[in-house]
């Protein structure tokens, strides 16, 4: 670690601190995750989720992890330096964005997506936090929680910031996948519009409600494995009637409201992959590179 300078924390959270730091050799700046557990062995380090990932996952909307480094038992991970996240970002904006902006970000990150699920990933955990900026570039983080699509359910750990969960997850489906994903994206796309959350909700339960409240209830033609999963734990869809997504997204035009409503649609085999999303006409306005 010699070769660092660090300069300041960025950021701390379950797993490890962030850092921001300078290779003295080079004078790239970086951020350097440090784990707060002790790893005793290279093959426990390997073994780590986030590093499986990782190394597998090379993309340019994805962040880059430059280097694993094992010192005295501690385990430190060098990624290239972002400025901030989308979260801050957000908070810290002073007017609504441009439509171009949201598209040409929510491109980006549906790029990342299609990547990371075609590689046999899901995220599990996109959020606005875990969405990193630097100039016009967004770029996907924290790995912490990636699934392999193939490994065995049921995935049982706490799962997303609860705003992002997806309904199948709140519902502790035993067998979920890469439409998790999308879910967010949905909610995430209507966040940078508004620069509210769309589904704030106060718990599990009243994140159902919330989602109701907006998209309608689902019914057992709309879902009926949901209904079924509603069931199994208690849950009683409360009965509402879809709100007009123009009324709760009044900055959006057709086409992104169209692409919100068919990310957030309740049954997780009705939402678009990430790699159709890209081809939905809110991104068709302009070539891209």
């Amino acid at each position: 670690m010699n070769r660092y300078k660090v300069i300041r924390q960025l950021g701390d959270g379950t797993y490890g601190s962030v850092w921001k730091a300078i290779n003295r050799e080079t004078n790239a700046v970086v951020a350097i995750k440090k784990m707060k557990r002790k790893f005793y062995s290279w093959e426990e380090c390997m073994a780590l989720r986030e590093v499986k990932s990782l190394r597998k996952l090379s993309h340019p909307s994805i962040v880059k992890l430059k280097e694993v480094i094992r010192e005295r038992d501690e385990l430190f991970f060098v990624f290239e330096y972002m400025d901030c996240n989308l979260y801050q970002l957000m908070k810290e904006q002073g007017e609504l964005m441009p439509e171009q902006r949201v598209r040409e970000w929510c491109f980006q990150i549906l790029r990342g997506l299609t990547h990371i699920h075609k590689h046999g990933y899901f995220h599990r955990d996109l959020k606005p936090e875990n969405l990193l900026v630097h100039k016009d570039t967004v770029k996907i983080a924290d790995f912490g929680l990636a699934r392999e699509i193939r490994s065995r359910p049921p995935f049982t750990d706490y799962v997303s910031t609860r705003w992002y969960r997806a309904p199948e997850v709140l519902l502790r489906s035993k067998s979920y996948g890469p439409p998790v994903d999308l879910f967010a994206m949905g909610a995430i796309i209507a966040e940078l519009f508004t620069l509210r959350p769309l589904f704030p909700g106060a718990s599990e339960a009243d994140e159902l409600y919330k989602i109701c409240s907006i998209m309608g209830s689902p019914t057992a033609a709309t879902w009926p494995e949901g209904l079924g999963l509603a069931a199994s734990m208690g849950f009683r869809f409360p009965q509402c009637q879809p709100v007009p997504l123009a009324a709760m997204v009044p900055q959006a035009s057709p086409a992104a409201l169209d692409l919100i409503a068919v990310l957030c649609h309740w049954d997780p085999a009705k939402r678009p992959t990430a790699a159709q999303a890209l081809q939905h006409p809110f991104f068709q306005v302009h070539s891209h590179p």
